[in-house]
């Protein structure tokens, strides 16, 4: 079945448009209160469940400085507080990919009443996939991106002693973490303004070249060094997940607005 075909008819859009619950301003504000109070409690949840194990988590985070450093040599701090405050900070950043899941529910919940009938049984695919994805990009730093800035970082300073601090360590992680993690939602994120009717895939195409100039931005923003071919790291995934949002919104952009974008 085409992907036309297996869309609604634009009455049967309109009889389930008329169904949907109006909200006025108000209760959209009480919503998206509710759904931050309940993220920042499933966050604390998280939080407090990985505080026993922030020394572990904080040793496998450290991992790809230390291959880089020489034998025996760990990171430093300077204050009798920053150990921790810094497991305080590890925990919280592992709570947050923990109750990413919840999270990213209440976001639907939020979103909900602004989709048809049949777009809300796309709950389940939304909270696998927009969790897999924020996972994913959080381990494609810890694994690929934050090493390469390690190593980069390193061999600038290789004429000088090293004292890194476990607070500028750990700041530089967890933003290339978080930043990361965000940014592999493009797909998701495209899908949801192709559903509204705001971009299409034939759009999408005509504005790689500015998008690829936008990525490259966003790469220098989250990367902490100004060489091209770490950016190039961090803009690459970005530029793959964009094309893989064009397939997204041709699959499942309206069909009048494919239509017309078709006929121009």
């Amino acid at each position: 079945m085409s992907p036309e075909t297996a869309r609604p008819t634009d009455a049967a859009l309109e009889a389930e448009h008329e169904e949907l619950p109006r909200l006025t301003l108000l209760e959209h504000l009480e919503e998206l209160r509710h759904r931050l109070v309940v993220s920042v409690v499933a966050i604390f949840v998280g939080f407090l469940a990985c505080w026993y194990f922030a020394p572990t988590i904080f040793h496998w985070l450290e991992e790809p400085i230390l291959q880089y450093l020489p034998e025996g040599e760990k990171l430093a701090f300077t204050g009798l507080v920053d150990p921790f405050m810094l497991y305080i900070k590890v925990a919280l950043l592992a709570g947050i990919f923990l109750a990413s899941p919840v999270v990213l529910w209440q976001l639907w919940l939020f979103i909900r009443p602004g989709l048809y009938l049949h777009e809300r049984r796309l709950a389940g695919p939304f909270i696998v996939f927009t969790t897999l994805f924020f996972v994913a990009g959080g381990y494609f730093g810890y694994r690929v991106a934050f090493p390469m800035v390690v190593k980069f970082l390193l061999e600038v300073g290789k004429d000088f002693r090293q004292v890194i601090t476990i607070q500028t360590y750990f700041a530089m992680m967890s933003k290339i973490l978080l930043g990361l993690g965000l940014v592999f939602e493009l797909p998701i994120l495209i899908f949801f303004l192709a559903r509204f009717g705001l971009v299409t895939a034939g759009q999408l195409l005509r504005w790689f070249r500015w998008a690829v100039l936008a990525i490259f931005v966003v790469a220098a923003v989250i990367t902490p060094t100004p060489d091209v071919a770490t950016q190039t790291v961090f803009a690459v995934p970005m530029i793959l997940l964009y094309l893989l949002g064009v397939i997204i919104a041709w699959i499942f952009a309206p069909r009048q607005r494919e239509d017309d974008d078709s006929g121009r």
